[in-house]
This record gives C-alpha cells, structure tokens and sequence, in this order.
C-alpha cells in the first residue's frame, strides 16, 4: 500500500510488552508504506515519555502489561493532554475488555490474529476520526448496544430517515468508507459525511461502528429498508 506523492506517512507508536510482537508488528507496518513507526515501548511509564518526543498520530496499545495496562495508559494521556487516538491491539476477545476499552475512549479495538492489511486499514480509519472494532468481536458489540427497549426504542426512530438516509446507512452496515459510499452512489463526499451526521443524530447514535451494528440488527429484522436515488 503505497501513499499518494506529497503525502505525510501516518505516525504510529507501538506499546507492547512482548518484545518479539512488537518488532514483528513495526517490521509488517513500515513495509506498507503508508506507515512510520514514530516510536516503541515495552511498558506504559516509558510510553508516557515516548510519546511527547514522538508525537505519534496513532498509538496501537496492548491490553494488559504492566504496570497499568493500556487503559491506564489511555487515561494518563488524556490527563496529559494528548488527544489522539488509541487503538487496542490484544489477544482478549473478552465481551468485558472491549467494553472497558470503548468506555474508556480507545477509538479501536483490534485482535492480534487479524491480517496487517486489516491492522494498517483501521490505523488509517482511526486518522479520520472513525471507530474500529474487530470483526470478530462484532457480536460482542452488538451485545453492548442492546439495552432492554434501546434496540425496539431505534428501530422506531427509523421512520424518521429520509430515503437517501436508508440508503447509506444499509452502505454503511456493508462496512463501506465515505468516499465509497460517495463513488457508488455519485455524489459528493461531502454530502455522504452530512448525511450520515444526520443518521447519527437522529438514531442517537455516537459513531458510524454503531450505525453500522445497528444497521445490520435491523436489516435482520427487515426494517432497514433500501433507499432510492
């Protein structure tokens, strides 16, 4: 994966206590491109300093190592000041740990099993703002998005979607980008990200990962219907 000319690499730090993983990840992440590991760390004190030298754009953060775990690290950069995003990149496909991840405001929750094409595309996403969770730990989210009548209380509030909304948020639930959308449906990039501003705002959704889970419960329930053009 190459970058178009004049483009900055993306700046990764990598924090990890398993020193062969973690070399082995920055390796596969420097050979894409698109990609600079601006720095490592085995521990998350050293991490803290790291990254006011570094200044990553994006930091890829295990779950649990010591002394306080990436969580703890997450929480320590934010009272620092930093406001980038952190992507949790561990072997837990616990329903628990992504739930502590997400509430703690990790933008990614990553396994360590998955392709590093799949790694270097939820970086990428993260850059722009997104939320990223694993395939794999889908169900798992769509478990802590239901809540009693939360699931039948939105499917309600489909009926407040225009046509073209519908339209997108099925694209979306088919874990399309913006840019994709815009291409397939002709029309402006711009006009995409407004619109799926709108669907958020009206299911009272916080992000496009929830739209997208949601969107795929109801697709399954036959209310998310296709839009026309």
């Amino acid at each position: 994966m190459s970058l178009p000319a004049n483009t900055e690499p993306i700046r990764v730090m990598l924090v990890d206590d398993h020193t062969l993983f973690r070399k082995g990840l920055a390796e596969l992440l420097e050979q894409r491109g698109a990609i600079k590991v601006a720095g490592i760390s085995g521990n998350t004190e050293d991490a803290c300093r790291i990254v006011a030298e570094a200044r990553p754009d994006v930091i890829i953060s295990d779950l649990h190592m010591p002394p306080n775990g990436g969580l703890g690290l997450l929480r320590q950069l934010r009272a620092e000041g930093w406001t980038g995003p952190l992507l949790v990149l561990t072997v837990s496909d616990a329903e628990e740990d992504l739930a502590a991840a997400l509430r703690a405001g990790a933008k990614g929750y990553l396994l360590k099993d998955m392709e590093p094409e799949d790694v270097v595309d939820a970086v990428q996403r993260a850059v722009r703002g997104e939320t990223v969770v694993a395939p794999a730990m889908t169900l798992k989210l769509v478990n802590l998005l239901q809540g009693g009548n939360a699931a039948a209380t939105k499917a309600d509030t489909l009926k407040l979607l225009t046509a073209r909304e519908h339209e997108i948020l099925q694209h979306l639930s088919q874990g399309l980008s913006n840019k994709a959308i815009a291409r397939v449906l002709d029309i402006s990039h711009d006009t995409v990200k407004l619109h799926v501003k709108h669907i958020l705002a009206k299911l009272n959704l916080s992000s496009r990962v929830e739209a997208a889970v949601f969107a795929v419960e109801q697709k399954a329930a036959g209310q998310v219907r296709r839009g026309s053009t």
